[in-house]
């Protein structure tokens, strides 16, 4: 039977955000029906409602989520009713060329549900929804691929283990699964926003030293600290690529940069400044999302070569979620990674527009949607 619930919607490029009722249909083959208990406001949904992603509007916003199952559909096995999980967007097929060779992380072909979510009420009513990243998590209840749940600890905090559906798994995965950060290694990590401090956090618990993080504003630096970081770089201040360098020489003799640098923002001018901070043979991870029409200007390809090492992306931190989600939740519950840092604050399904505002001027880490 349809269900009916409150979600969020972004219905036209730009506009504000509503609050309206929507259909949730019961699970089909290889589905479920989930009560969502909390949702991260993520800069990836402000991407959605500005028409950075795509223009399939309207959109169904919201991904960084918890919650718990409450209807599976026919072939489901992997989840039950009552699990409690953390909701992701890489529910791999397990077919393609990447799953196939044993790189489910790369899966070429994850997939969502096949039914859609409609507007239950207006002049629009029956209108498909474009469910953000394949999860639509503004809502009281969503309908995924069984396989965009991950089943973690019951007793854990939802508000704080639902980032991991993100920005923290995004963030710590791209320093430790993408750079390979460990012990006797340094990082810089340039933008320190909610990806970039969950970068310096995943590469403290790897034990890297120095963590460098980088970033023009103070409380973003102070937080940074707060998580990990052992030296801090005003980049309104200085020049960012000389003192990387300067840090990392003082730490490990003839060190010429950072072992791994992660670009956290997403710009062509600080991607440079990454290529330029790291060590000879280092590493840098653009985990920071761009625009289609940003490019990297005037960069010499001898430098390319000259400097070795590799050049990376990270998509979602290279996360396997079934791997990785439950293993982190341990580790919070341990006390070893302070997720409910991430958590600045939790708000109620009307304070979305707010958060976006929020977010913008760099106030919070995270707002959380408590439903």
């Amino acid at each position: 039977m349809t269900q009916q619930v409150k979600a969020v919607v972004a219905r036209v490029k730009g506009a504000p955000v509503e609050v309206v009722t929507i259909n949730v249909p019961d699970p089909g083959p290889g589905e479920a029906v989930v009560k969502v208990l909390s949702c991260g406001v993520c800069h990836t949904d402000l991407h959605y409602r500005e028409g950075g992603i795509n223009d399939e509007f309207p959109f169904l916003l919201g991904h960084e989520a918890s919650g718990v199952v409450e209807a599976v559909g026919a072939d489901v096995t992997s989840v039950a009713v009552g699990d409690f999980v953390v909701l992701n967007w890489r529910a791999v097929c397990g077919e393609c060329r990447a799953c196939r060779r044993g790189d489910l992380q790369y899966c070429f072909n994850t997939h969502n549900a096949k039914q859609r979510m409609t507007l239950a009420e207006g002049p629009d009513a029956g209108t498909e929804l474009s469910p953000a990243l394949g999860i639509g998590a503004f809502a009281e209840k969503t309908l995924v691929a069984a396989g965009q749940c991950t089943k973690v600890d019951a007793s854990a905090r939802p508000a704080a283990v639902g980032l991991l559906g993100c920005g923290v798994m995004a963030g710590i995965g791209a320093a430790i699964n993408t750079g390979g950060i460990t012990r006797g290694r340094s990082i810089a990590v340039i933008g320190c926003g909610g990806v970039g401090v969950a970068a310096i956090a995943g590469a403290a618990l790897a034990g890297a030293s120095p963590v460098i993080a980088v970033d023009i504003d103070a409380k973003k630096l102070a937080k940074a600290r707060e998580m990990g970081a052992t030296h801090t770089v005003d980049s309104s201040q200085c020049d960012p690529v000389a003192e990387i360098k300067r840090i990392c020489g003082e730490v490990y003799e003839g060190a010429e940069g950072a072992d791994v640098v992660v670009e956290a923002v997403g710009r062509p001018e600080t991607w440079k400044q990454a290529f330029y901070a790291r060590d000879l043979a280092g590493t840098v991870v653009l985990v920071g999302v761009p625009t289609p029409d940003m490019k990297v200007p005037d960069l010499p390809l001898i430098d390319v070569f000259g400097r070795g090492g590799a050049l990376k992306s990270s998509w979602y931190g290279d996360c396997l979620p079934s791997r990785d989600f439950p293993m982190l939740v341990d580790l919070y519950q341990q006390g070893r990674l302070d997720l409910d840092a991430f958590v600045t604050e939790e708000i109620g399904i009307d304070d979305i527009e707010a958060a976006f505002a929020k977010m913008h001027h760099g106030d919070v880490l995270r707002s959380v949607v408590i439903l």
